[in-house]
């Protein structure tokens, strides 16, 4: 039985999600803090297959290339934000006053629909707005989908950093995650789960 963990991690207690089922595992969006990630793992036996990343915003990207190294597991990424692993200009860490973020640049790039690692088969969903390549991960017979930065509980990602568009954000929650079954739980890149209908019924930017 697939199991999913929530691990905050790094500057922004970015939520990275293990997804995992006989000792096999997929990392997404590890944000920071590998020793903290790298203990889960071990003590679980945990063998990762694959990094995700929802987008290449640096809170995002912090330990990926630190689980690439130690698990020698393949980095994916939609193609629109191939140069921003590298790129503090365009991953937001020059931004801030944290210091540049810089990643390794990607194994692999998403293609769009379904998808399937080491036994874990998903839907791989463009939701771009937060930035242009965001994506969405849809586990329709778990009944959860990974939304990085488009729906939070009650909110929805920010659009005033590079590529961001409240417009594109507001198209891709109505038509790609409010179009999955109102059960669905959403796993957001920050905070705490929620649903779809939750959000259908109670978000502010859509009621």
């Amino acid at each position: 039985m697939i199991k999913i963990s929530r691990l905050p991690l790094g500057p922004m207690a970015t939520n990275a999600y293990i997804i995992y089922e006989n000792n096999q595992a997929v990392v997404i969006d590890p944000g920071g803090d590998f020793n903290k990630l790298d203990a889960f793992l071990k003590e679980r036996e945990l063998a990762v297959k694959a990094i995700l990343l929802t987008h290449a915003h640096f809170d995002h990207i912090g330990a990926g290339d630190e689980v690439r190294q130690a698990y020698n597991a393949p980095v994916y990424i939609h193609e629109a934000e191939a140069d921003w692993l590298s790129d503090p200009s365009q991953n937001g860490s020059g931004l801030f006053q944290i210091g540049e973020i810089k990643a390794e640049p990607a194994d692999f790039f998403f293609e769009i629909g379904q998808m399937e690692i080491s036994g874990f088969s998903f839907e791989v969903r463009h939701t771009p707005g937060h930035s242009p390549g965001s994506v969405s991960f849809v586990f329709r017979n778990q009944r959860f989908t990974i939304a990085g930065d488009t729906l939070f509980q009650r909110g929805m990602g920010r659009t005033d950093l590079p590529g961001g568009s409240r417009e594109e954000l507001e198209k891709s929650i109505e038509e790609q995650l409010f179009s999955l079954r109102n059960d669905m739980r959403i796993y957001p890149g920050h905070g705490l789960p929620t649903t779809i209908e939750e959000e259908k019924r109670e978000n502010p930017f859509f009621i």
